[in-house]
This record gives C-alpha cells, sequence and structure tokens, in this order.
C-alpha cells in the first residue's frame, strides 16, 4: 500500500509540473505582447482544468509511472493552453497570428508522436490514448473558433461535431460500439488541423480558406456519417461485427 501510495504521489507531482509550465507559458506571452484578461483567465481555467481532470485519471488508472509519451502529451497540452489563451485574447485584442500558428503548428507536429514513443518504449495505456485524444479533440474545438471569426459560425461544427457524438453515444449507446480501423478516418482527422491551421494563418484570400476548411468540414461529416451508419447496421445485426477498436479510442481519429 505504501509503494502504491508513492507512485501515485510522484505521478501526482507530475501532473503539477505540467501545470506550472502552463503557467509559466502563459506569464512569458502575456510578457510578450499584453496579453488581456480574458486570455489570462481562460489561460488559467485550461491549466487548472487539465490539472484537475488529469490528476483524478491518473489516481484511477493506478499507473506506476506517468511515462514518456504521457509526458509529450502533456508537453503538447500546454501548447494547446497557450493556443486557447491566445484565442480568447483575440475577442480583445489582435494577438500576433505568427506565434497562434507557431504554437498550433508545434502541436500538430508533436501529434503522433506520443504514440510513436509509447509503443517503441512498451507504456501503452488506455489512460495515454484518452488524454490524447482529449488534447486532440480541444485543440480542433479552439481552432474552430478562431476560424469561426474570419469565416463564420459554421466552422464551429468542425470542432464540435465529436462532442455531439459522445453526447449523442450518452443516449444511444449502440454509438460506443467497437469500430473497424481506418486509414481513411485517421487521415481525415489530421486533415482539420491542418485546414483550420491554414486558413488561421491567413496567408491565402478569403475564398480560398473557406473552400478549404469547406472541405475539411464536408470530409468529417462524411466519415462520422460512414461510422454512424456502421454502427447502427451492426447494432441491427449483431452477428456481422468485426473484430475492432474500442470506439473511445477511435474517437482520437475525429
Amino acid at each position: 500500500m505504501a509503494l502504491n501510495n508513492t507512485y501515485d504521489a510522484r505521478l501526482q507531482q507530475e501532473t503539477a509540473v505540467g501545470a506550472g509550465v502552463q503557467i509559466l507559458l502563459l506569464a512569458l506571452l502575456g510578457s510578450a505582447i499584453g496579453m488581456g484578461p480574458a486570455g489570462w483567465l481562460t489561460g488559467l481555467a485550461f491549466a487548472f482544468a487539465t490539472w484537475a481532470v488529469l490528476s483524478r485519471a491518473v489516481h484511477r488508472s493506478r499507473l506506476r509511472s506517468f511515462g514518456p509519451a504521457n509526458r509529450v502529451t502533456l508537453g503538447r497540452a500546454t501548447l494547446v493552453g497557450g493556443v486557447t489563451a491566445l484565442v480568447a485574447d483575440s475577442f480583445e485584442s489582435a494577438p500576433p497570428v505568427t506565434l497562434l500558428v507557431a504554437l498550433t503548428a508545434v502541436a500538430l507536429l508533436l501529434d503522433g508522436v506520443d504514440g510513436k514513443v509509447a509503443r517503441r518504449t512498451g507504456t501503452s495505456s488506455a489512460l495515454g490514448a484518452r488524454f490524447d485524444m482529449e488534447v486532440d479533440a480541444f485543440l480542433i474545438l479552439v481552432l474552430s473558433v478562431y476560424v469561426a471569426m474570419q469565416l463564420g459560425p459554421w466552422v464551429l461544427l468542425i470542432g464540435g461535431m465529436r462532442y455531439a457524438f459522445v453526447a449523442a453515444a450518452r443516449v444511444a449507446p449502440w454509438l460506443t460500439a467497437p469500430l473497424p480501423p481506418s486509414f481513411a478516418r485517421k487521415t481525415v482527422a489530421a486533415v482539420q488541423g491542418v485546414c483550420l491551421l491554414l486558413a488561421g494563418s491567413e496567408l491565402l484570400p478569403h475564398p480560398a480558406n473557406l473552400a478549404i476548411v469547406l472541405t475539411a468540414l464536408v470530409s468529417l461529416v462524411w466519415s462520422f456519417g460512414r461510422d454512424v451508419l456502421w454502427l447502427w447496421r451492426t447494432f441491427r445485426t449483431p452477428a456481422a461485427a468485426a473484430p475492432a477498436e474500442p470506439k473511445l479510442l477511435e474517437l482520437a481519429a475525429h
């Protein structure tokens, strides 16, 4: 029991360090661009929420080690917190687009690194997969909010679709059934962040950004629609189900 308490204390320390690094990043951003109250409050709320949820999840998972892959994901979460603060600040002022793009680009580039690290070190876990999924989903939501200010509220469908699916699954449990692995699903998921980042960077004219984000939304609707149809057919004919990945983990691909 004492040994388990020692492991838990070490894991909690790592989550606390993550929150501390998040606050440090906010301080650096605040001093660099003069971030307003909205950015500070949103960034601090993100840091606290991440620490609280992750600490609870770590305690319940009974992991013996936080692991290198989760540290990479925690680093990505810190970057996402910075992006979240900048997007919130953009409602009051105009933070440097290059800074927002840089933080987002690094967060997107690191996506997948944590998975590779987990496989190579043999530290894959359900907690790590879920943590990675939530960081990805929240980044897409935040980017959707930012791009929606330029192109219109319909862009929020991209960031909100995964959360709408999770909410629907509470009413229709058949949506939580396993899904077969799909390269197309993972590709569509990766495209969302890239398209939103490109549109948010304002490098292209408005019509081009509109076409890019609209294409991303259409592909996402197709991907979700295909999966929902497959789940419905499997629910109606259980014998047709094939061995597959857990749906909650597959949501990381959306």
